[in-house]
Formats: C-alpha cells, sequence, structure tokens
C-alpha cells in the first residue's frame, strides 16, 4: 500500500465526532454585510417570509427596524417573541427574550429564530454580556439561528476598520463565531446607491443621516469596507473548501485560488527560492507556502547544513511564509502532497541538475507525479551549489561503523550459508543474502544497505558460483541472476531505509503528542502556580532537553519567578517580551545575543507572564520545533489563567458572603436602634422646651446632640444597606443644578457656621436628570466631611461647569487633605481618614456618595490640591453625564416622573 495515500484513523475519527456534534447543534445563519444600510436585515426578513411560506417553524426574536418603513413593513406578519423589559441606570429597555426563544425551540421541532445584530452589548445584569453568547446557547439546545452583522464587527479587523475610518466599534464579535457559521450570505450594495439610500433616509433619521455621511458613510470607507467583507468571505469559503477536500481525500489540485509554493533545501539555491518566491507573491498579491521536505538524503547531511536550511525557513517565515517541515522518502512527494493538502497551485523551486545519469531532477519528478500543478523554475546562477548528501562530519564515525558492520554481516552470512550449499537450492542462499541486506538496512540506513547489496552479490559469487573462489562464471545465466539479486537488494535497502526514516519521524510525532496529552492532563490537576511551573520544566527537560523558566503576573501586574525552573534568564529580554507580547532572545530577531528564548504567555483573556527556555542551539530550531514551545507556552498560560480565576471566584464568594453577612447586620442594627434613638431623641427635645429645674442645661444639650448625632449614624448604616441591596429607585427629574446645591448648604447651615462658602457655578449649566434628594445627601455628606476634618473657619468651595459629556461639580476645602496611597479606599465602607480619632463617625459618607453618584451614571473621586509643592487641602470631583433635556421647561418630564410613581 502507499502509505501516503492511507487515510487517517485519528482524522477519521475525529470527522465522524464533529459530524455527530454538528447533527445536535443547531444551524447558524448570518447574513454579512460591509456597513448598516445594505440590506443585511431585509435580506433576512424576506428569507423568513419564504421559509415561514413552506412551513418552517420561526419566530423573530429581535429585529431592530431602526425606523425604516421598507424593513417594518418586511417584519408585519411574522410571528415575534416579546421582549424582555431591563432597567439600566433608572431608564427601562427592551432586550432579546432568551428564555422565550429556548421555550420556543423546546416546543417546536427545527425551530428557527431570528436574531438580529449579533455584535449588540446587553444590558449590564443579562445571562450574558454579549448577543452572540445568546446565539451560542440557542445553537447549543438545537435551535437554528439567523443574524446579521458587518465586517467591522469582526475582532481580527476591528482595528483594520478603526484605522481605515477613524472611528473605533467597540461591539466586537470573535472570528470563530463567523468562521464556524454553516452558511453566510453576503448582502451587498454598490456605495453609490448606498449614499444615495443615506441621503433618502433610508439609513438613518434625517439628523444621524448627516452626522453618518460626513463622517463614518464616505465613499472611500465604503468601497474598503466592501473589499473587506467580500476579501474575508473569501477566506472562509476558501477554508470551507480545503476541509471538505480534505474529508474527501481530493488528490489533485483546484486552481480556483492562486497561490504559491517554495521549496527550501539546503545550500544557496534554497535562499534564492525563498527571496524570489516572497517578491513574486508579493506582486501577485497572493499568499504562500515554504516547505522543507524531511528526506532520508537530507537526514544524512550534516549539521551545519541542516542549520542553514532551517535558516533560510526561518527568512521565508519572516518575509510572511506559512512554513512547515513534512516528512516524505522523496522530495518530489512530500512537495507534491503538501501542495495537494493545502490546495496550492503553483509550485517554485530551484533550477536542479543531474548527478547521476539515471537520476532526475526534482522538477521533473513533481511533473510525473501532479500534472496539475504549475512548476515555476528559478534561476539559480551565482548562487553556492547545493551540498552532496554524505555522512554528517561529526557522525563520520558512526558511519564507517555502519560499513563496516554491513561487511561483517555479509561475510556472516556466507559462513552460515556454506554448510547449507548442498543442501539448499542457490536460490534459496540468494535469500539469506537478502534477508541480510535488509538487516543492514534497518539498524544503519541506506549507505550500509547498499554496500551490503554489492558485497554480498560478490560473496555468493566467490563462494557459491561454480568455479568457486573465483569471480569467473561458468554459466551465463548466473549473470542474470547477480543482477536481479543486485536490484531487488538495492530496492530492499532503499525501501528500509526510506521506512525506517518514517518510523522514526512518526515515532518522534507520537512521543511528543503523548508528552503534550501528559503535560495536559497534569496541568488540568495543578493547584498551585509552582505546580505548573514544575509541569513545564519536565515537559521542557524531557522534549528539548533544555532548562526553563517560568514567570507569572502577580495581583499587581508584576512578573514573579515561580520555583522550579533552572535557567538563567536575561530580566531584559523577560521584561521586553512581556511588556510587548512578543517572542524574544536566542533563534529571535530580537536581542538575539541572550541565551535563552522568552515566549510570552498569552491566554485567552490577558498575558499571564513568559516562558524562558534555554535551548541550546536555537538556531537549529525549525518551525515545528517553535510550534511546540509555543504550544507549550500557551497550555502554561491556560493553566495560570485558570488557576487565577478559580481564585477570583473563590475571593468572589466569599466577598458576596461577607456583603450579604453585612448589609443583612446593618440592616437589622437599623431597624432595632432607630426606634430607641429617636424616642431618645423626642425626651431630649422635650427636656429642652421644660421649665428650668434641677437637671443642668448643658447635660441636656449634650444628651440631644448625642442622640441626634447617633440618629444620624444608624440612617447612613440604614442607607448603606439600602444602597447595597438596591432597594433604592432614583426618582429622576430634571433640575437645574443650582437648586440642588442651595438647598445642600441651607441644609449644613448650622455645621458651616463661621465658614466662609465660595460658590462659583459656570454659566449655561444645563439641567441635570436628578434625584434631588439623594443628589443633595452626596453634597451634605462631602459638606460634612470638610467642616469635621479641617480647621474650624477655614473656608470652602464648590464650582461647578459644563464639559461636552458631562457637567463636573468641584468641593474644595483648606485641611490637611487625604492620606496618600489611600484617595480610593476612602469611598469603601467603613473606611476613615484616620483609623484611631475623637472625631465621630462610622466610615459610611464617602461610600453612600459614591454608591449615589455612580446610580445617576456619574463618577466621583477625591485628591489632594497641592500650592507651591505642598497639599493645601482636599478636593472631591464629581462627574455627571449631560444627557438630552426636553426641549420645554421640564414641566413635562416632572409630570412624567410622577406618573411613574
Amino acid at each position: 500500500m502507499n502509505e501516503p495515500s492511507r487515510p487517517d484513523p485519528d482524522s477519521l475519527l475525529r470527522d465522524v465526532q464533529q459530524d455527530e456534534a454538528r447533527a445536535r447543534r443547531g444551524r447558524l445563519k448570518i447574513f454579512f454585510g460591509a456597513s448598516a444600510g445594505v440590506g443585511k436585515t431585509w435580506a433576512m426578513l424576506a428569507a423568513a417570509r419564504d421559509a415561514l411560506a413552506h412551513g418552517v417553524p420561526l419566530t423573530v426574536g429581535l429585529v431592530e427596524t431602526h425606523s425604516r418603513r421598507d424593513t417594518a413593513a418586511m417584519a408585519e406578519g411574522l410571528p415575534q417573541l416579546p421582549r424582555k423589559r431591563c432597567t439600566y441606570r433608572g431608564r427601562e429597555l427592551e432586550e432579546f427574550d432568551l428564555d422565550a426563544a429556548l421555550a420556543f425551540g423546546a416546543t417546536h421541532e427545527d425551530a428557527l429564530v431570528l436574531v438580529d445584530e449579533l455584535a449588540h452589548s446587553n444590558v449590564a445584569g443579562s445571562r450574558h454580556p454579549k448577543r452572540w453568547q445568546d446565539v451560542e446557547e440557542l445553537l447549543a439546545a438545537g435551535v437554528d439561528v439567523w443574524t446579521t452583522m458587518n465586517v467591522q464587527h469582526l475582532e481580527s479587523l476591528n482595528d483594520v476598520v478603526g484605522g481605515i475610518t477613524g472611528i473605533r466599534v467597540r461591539e466586537t464579535v470573535p472570528d470563530r463565531v463567523f468562521d464556524e457559521a454553516d452558511e453566510v450570505v453576503v448582502v451587498d450594495l454598490p456605495p453609490d446607491e448606498l449614499l444615495a439610500r443615506l441621503k433618502a433616509g433610508k439609513v438613518y433619521l434625517p439628523p444621524q443621516a448627516e452626522r453618518a455621511a460626513t463622517n463614518f458613510f464616505r465613499k472611500g470607507n465604503l468601497l474598503a469596507l466592501r473589499e473587506l467583507a467580500l476579501r474575508r468571505t473569501a477566506d472562509r469559503v476558501d477554508g470551507e473548501m480545503l476541509a471538505w477536500r480534505r474529508r474527501n481525500r481530493v488528490e489533485t489540485v483546484w486552481p480556483n485560488r492562486e497561490a504559491l509554493l517554495a521549496a527550501v533545501a539546503p545550500g544557496g539555491h534554497g535562499e534564492t527560492v525563498v527571496r524570489r518566491c516572497a517578491r513574486l507573491a508579493a506582486q501577485l498579491d497572493l499568499p504562500w507556502h515554504a516547505v522543507m521536505v524531511e528526506t532520508p538524503a537530507l537526514q544524512r547531511l550534516g549539521p551545519e547544513a541542516r542549520r542553514e536550511a532551517l535558516q533560510q525557513l526561518k527568512l521565508a517565515e519572516s518575509l510572511g511564509a506559512t512554513t512547515a517541515t513534512p516528512s516524505a522518502p522523496d522530495a518530489a512527494d512530500g512537495l507534491v502532497r503538501y501542495a495537494r493538502e493545502h490546495n496550492l497551485s503553483r509550485l517554485v523551486l530551484g533550477r536542479g541538475r543531474r548527478r547521476l545519469p539515471w537520476q532526475r531532477p526534482t522538477v521533473e519528478r513533481v511533473a510525473a507525479l501532479a500534472g496539475e500543478l504549475d512548476v515555476v523554475q528559478v534561476g539559480t546562477a551565482g548562487a553556492p551549489a547545493p551540498r552532496a548528501a554524505g555522512p554528517a562530519p561529526a557522525a563520520e564515525g558512526a558511519g564507517w561503523a555502519g560499513y563496516a558492520a554491513a561487511a561483517g554481516a555479509c561475510v556472516l552470512t556466507a559462513l552460515a550459508a556454506t554448510p547449507l550449499r548442498d543442501v539448499l537450492e542457490l536460490s534459496n542462499i540468494v535469500m539469506i543474502f537478502l534477508l541480510a541486506v535488509v538487516g543492514v538496512g534497518l539498524r544503519f540506513g541506506r549507505g550500509p544497505a547498499v554496500a551490503a547489496a554489492f558485497f554480498g552479490v560478490a560473496l555468493f559469487d566467490f563462494f557459491f558460483v561454480q568455479p568457486r573462489f573465483s569471480f569467473a562464471v561458468s554459466d551465463v545465466q548466473y549473470l542474470l541472476t547477480f543482477g536481479v539479486m543486485l536490484a531487488v537488494a538495492l530496492a530492499i535497502g532503499q525501501l528500509t531505509a526510506g521506512l525506517k526514516v518514517q518510523a522514526a519521524a512518526a515515532m518522534q510525532r507520537e512521543r511528543r503528542v503523548r508528552r503534550l496529552y501528559e503535560m495536559t492532563r497534569d496541568l488540568s490537576a495543578a493547584l498551585l502556580p509552582a505546580q505548573v511551573a514544575e509541569i513545564g520544566a519536565r515537559f521542557v527537560a524531557a522534549e528539548f532537553g533544555a532548562r526553563c523558566a517560568l514567570y507569572a503576573t502577580d495581583e499587581h501586574d508584576e512578573l514573579q519567578r515561580l520555583p522550579g525552573g533552572e535557567a538563567e534568564a536575561d530580566e531584559g529580554v523577560v521584561s521586553w517580551a512581556f511588556r510587548h507580547g512578543r517572542a524574544a532572545g536566542a533563534g529571535t530577531d530580537t536581542l538575539p545575543a541572550s541565551r535563552c528564548l522568552v515566549l510570552p504567555l498569552k491566554a485567552p483573556m490577558r498575558q499571564r507572564g513568559v516562558l524562558a527556555i534555554e535551548a541550546g542551539d536555537t538556531a537549529a530550531l525549525g518551525p515545528e520545533t517553535m510550534r511546540l514551545m509555543e504550544t507549550c507556552a500557551s497550555l502554561l498560560a491556560i493553566s495560570l489563567e485558570r488557576l487565577h480565576y478559580v481564585d477570583v471566584a473563590q475571593q468572589s464568594a466569599l466577598q458576596i458572603e461577607s456583603e450579604r453577612l453585612r448589609n443583612s447586620l446593618l440592616s437589622a442594627i437599623s431597624h432595632d436602634l432607630r426606634t430607641p434613638l429617636a424616642a431618645l431623641v423626642g425626651l431630649a427635645d422635650t427636656l429642652a422646651l421644660a421649665p428650668p429645674g434641677p437637671a443642668p442645661r448643658g447635660l441636656v444639650d449634650a444628651i440631644r446632640e448625642s442622640a441626634r448625632r447617633m440618629a444620624a449614624l444608624v440612617g447612613n448604616l440604614l442607607d448603606m444597606a439600602r444602597l447595597q441591596a438596591g432597594a433604592v429607585r432614583l426618582r429622576r427629574a430634571w433640575q437645574p443644578l443650582e437648586e440642588v446645591v442651595g438647598s445642600a448648604l441651607a441644609a449644613c447651615r448650622p455645621v458651616l457656621q463661621g465658614r466662609p462658602v465660595t460658590v462659583v457655578l459656570a454659566d449655561g449649566l444645563p439641567l441635570l436628570s436628578l434625584d434631588a434628594v439623594l443628589f443633595e445627601r452626596v453634597l451634605v455628606n462631602l459638606l460634612e466631611n470638610a467642616a469635621r476634618y479641617t480647621p474650624a473657619g477655614s473656608a470652602l468651595a464648590i464650582r461647578a461647569e459644563a464639559l461636552d459629556q458631562t457637567v463636573r461639580l468641584v468641593v474644595d476645602d483648606q485641611g490637611p487633605g487625604l492620606p496618600p496611597g489611600r484617595e480610593e479606599a476612602l469611598f469603601e465602607k467603613f473606611e476613615r481618614g484616620e483609623r484611631e480619632s475623637a472625631t465621630p463617625g462610622v466610615g459610611l459618607g464617602l461610600a453612600i456618595s459614591r454608591a449615589i453618584v455612580q446610580a445617576h451614571g456619574g463618577t466621583i473621586h477625591g485628591a489632594n490640591r497641592l500650592e507651591g509643592g505642598r497639599v493645601a487641602g482636599a478636593r472631591f470631583t464629581i462627574e455627571l453625564p449631560r444627557g438630552t433635556p426636553p426641549e420645554d421647561d421640564g414641566s413635562a418630564a416632572a409630570a412624567a416622573d410622577e406618573d411613574i410613581r
């Protein structure tokens, strides 16, 4: 059997498993376009109408018409699921109801759900943050899904589109979702027609259309996006075609898409081929591959020649080629098989010469094996001649030992067969000599096997053919015997040596796969980063015979060396590789003088550290070895990320339980203490109003003040518990900021007595959508803190100004400032500026303020004011979103708010 053409059992099993998984999974159909307005939603709805007419059970999960009349008309009459209502920042929003879609799929066989805008981000608090994750859950449940998306939402093209249009799209979809789709329908529209639709108001409403026409919807942008969409779809179709060819084992190249394949070989010819193929690919704008076939002849070359060939592969990779090192008994066989597997229609190689009269150049052998391939011969005039195959200098002793063993085996065979000369026919004795040739080929390779064939024929003639002990032949027929014996011996030796090389390559790959499996299994059971480092060091030592060191990030994103590695890595190389996320050190183009090869540990979510490998002779590392090292680094990164998220999950669970217990305790204490405190305040007020008696007046005032302070603290505790539990709902109305500031100052008048307060509110401040009562509480807390922690009589200042998207409110004091390094910590619950202080308080004022500001969609932070390089006081800055106030004076919005209440 021809070994290269045999089907791979593992591949067959994998195909069967993929087919079974695909049968259980729903089918995904994407209507794909270059930009908004090309008609993706309309095309999806039109196809849905046709499917409904053919009896397909379908429903519209969510379709965004964007006020387009033709799209809305197309959606009429189609069954639709009710949308789920969500509250976000005080606003009622409608979202896709995933549970309703799953229920529809469970009650209908071959159900189809239409879900528009695959890249949409769901409202915070939804089951999945992205809509494409909702779609994946539907597909996993066996529900078919039709959806839409634009090319700018593909993750891999996001930065490209941003560079073209100048607008960075924040909502993206992973490329794998697009590539794994069962069907992609390109909805295309020429740019001029799209611009005409935009001008006619069929894409956006007139005000939006004007802004879009001047920014995103320019003809150059649309042309570039159209090309990107068509190219990305062509790439996907090309991948589907290659998968179909592999599954059906098509053995001819289909020239449906141009691509180049460069044949790399030791010597100056290989470098010439690589450089000219790179120029040709650049001129024709084609993808290209570079391949060095591992043949027995290549393995017999010395280490210098092999290193040279690997350097040529690295050169090709740096020039943009996809590189590989397949193994085959002959270079022509390996090139043809690789070209057919990857459907590469054009082969580029150097012009070869016949070394022996009966040898054919690789070009002719390729043409004989694959007539459908276009072969481009590169002129090699002036390039160094390729190296002749021969034993490596370092292995020369071992080569002579093989030839000596071949001669010894033939002599032993002749001695063993001599007693059998009168018992066996000469044809059977020939079989014994052929057996010796096979054994030599298996043990010592091709050269000793050829020598054994010639030496065996000579011994057979000398000892067993009449006249014996002479090389003369009495019967001419024996010449034919000698020729056949020599030919068979040479053929057997060649085949045996080739099979040995292939068996060695297969065993090496099997060993690597087994070690990778063992490494993955061990990493899945690791519980500590140190165990991950030990497992990685063990794999690197067993597979590459090298030492390594693993560096992982800590909670501050600083690299820390983990125990378990012995490699001595240069800290500068390690730091560079981590910062840039690229390989550095030995064997790369960055800091190649380093003794270590440093690989970044890139996990799915982020970079987790680096792996440093003392690889010895890194110049001899081929692409396969480099990919294996990168696979090792990827597995280590995934394991470290798994441990990180296990730790995060444990901490989050503990924090959630702590918060739940704390809020329950706060709520219970607040409710239990509020009644007696209210009674105590009431009694103190009664005593204050009573006629003077034996009780000192100062004592009564002290009781009343302490009770009120205690009531305020309990009120803060209760408010914090309610905010944490989400029980507080904002009663928003469009308010002028001046009124809120004024009411806060009025509420703090007793606290601020004797302190000058400067209020500077910029002219033209817009109305803000606020809960006036709660936001007044924020300002009261800030002013009370300023009065409590600053010297008596010191001034306060309140300033406000309007920015492009926000309104900024600043409260300054002239106190000692905030503790350095704890500016953000002060906004946590029960955090105070001083651990031990005579100033009353439990550290909830700033925490309540931040919770209220964040509920309004704003931000608040504190910092120290500097004057002359010294701290001049504290500054608290609040930024609130401006929003879009109503056209009237706000009475309509206030009335609507009152109705909602």
